[in-house]
């Protein structure tokens, strides 16, 4: 049976999906971008939007009831593949070692026109 999880302290959905869902004791997550959940606002700069979607992220998992340790995978897409670094450095201050398996892709556009996005799969 499937559960729909769903949080306050994590932007809501903008289109026809669930912010994440639990099945089987795994969590899956919708993609998550730095939009303040509080102000609807989306900080400036891509280390600062990094610091506010992996804080979504994080919310939204913690919300199931499971914990950021118990993430197994992510998914990060990113605006310009020159933020890598940057990215990667804020990305070490959410996850610890051993670090989830990651994908981080490149691509031309995310909602909101924000600079990355990311999402992840978690196990409770």
């Amino acid at each position: 049976m499937q559960k729909v999880i769903s949080t306050d302290k994590a932007p809501s959905a903008i289109g026809p999906y669930s912010q994440a869902i639990e099945i089987n004791g795994m969590v899956y997550t919708s993609g998550a971008i730095p939009v303040n959940p509080s102000t609807g606002e989306i900080p400036e700069g891509v280390e600062a939007q990094a610091n506010q979607a992996f804080s979504n992220l994080c919310a939204l998992v913690e919300e199931s009831g499971s914990k950021v340790e118990n993430i197994v995978k992510t998914t990060v897409f990113i605006k310009e593949m020159n933020d890598f670094g940057k990215i990667n450095e804020i990305y070490k201050k959410y996850f610890k070692e051993p670090f989830p398996a990651r994908s981080c892709v490149e691509v031309a556009r995310l909602p909101k026109d924000v600079l990355l996005e990311v999402e992840a799969i978690a196990w409770k």
